[in-house]
């Protein structure tokens, strides 16, 4: 069932960790709008990089942040919730290109210390280690919903609901 009448694409962004795939799958089924995981879209090259321990470079992200602004814009007719870390100002302008229906960046925000914890606990490629690297990066966007993290997943998906609808 979908509860958003016009389609929409809501960008999950922040740092390895701080929960958005967990938020964008919540907020997909509550939305009745299509989920799209970023990560998926990753060449292999950057998974082994990342896997490796090696931060990603700009050159390395390009080519992924225009795939997934191309799911982006294929999905405009109905909309979405995507996962991307967007960490940088210039990456979001790229994932934004060429959308005509209404956006949100939805960013999911919490300390370092509180999401370490969190990536030291789960499995993902992405070596807990390089979460400095993601900080170090991280330009916080001044045009998104931003959310504590620390809330229960539920909260905050009902936070965001309230702004986006």
């Amino acid at each position: 069932m979908r509860l958003q009448k016009d389609p929409l694409v809501l960008f999950v962004m922040g740092v390895s960790g701080s929960g958005k795939s967990t938020i964008a799958q919540l907020l997909s089924a509550e939305l009745g709008l299509d989920f799209v995981e970023g990560d998926d879209y990753h060449p292999t090259s950057n998974i082994e990089k990342m896997s490796g321990g090696t931060p990603l470079t700009d050159l390395d992200r390009w080519p992924w942040l225009e795939a997934l602004n191309q799911v982006a814009v294929r999905h405009q007719d109905k909309g979405c919730v995507m996962t991307c870390s967007a960490l940088k100002k210039r990456y979001r302008q790229v994932l934004g290109q060429g959308i005509a229906i209404k956006t949100h960046w939805l960013y999911l925000k919490g300390d370092y210390d509180l999401i370490y914890e969190r990536m030291q606990k789960r499995e993902h490629f992405m070596d807990e280690m390089m979460l400095r690297s993601q900080f170090d990066a991280l330009e916080e966007p001044e045009e998104a919903i931003v959310v504590d993290i620390s809330e229960s997943s539920e909260l905050i998906v009902q936070k965001i609901k309230k702004e986006i609808l």
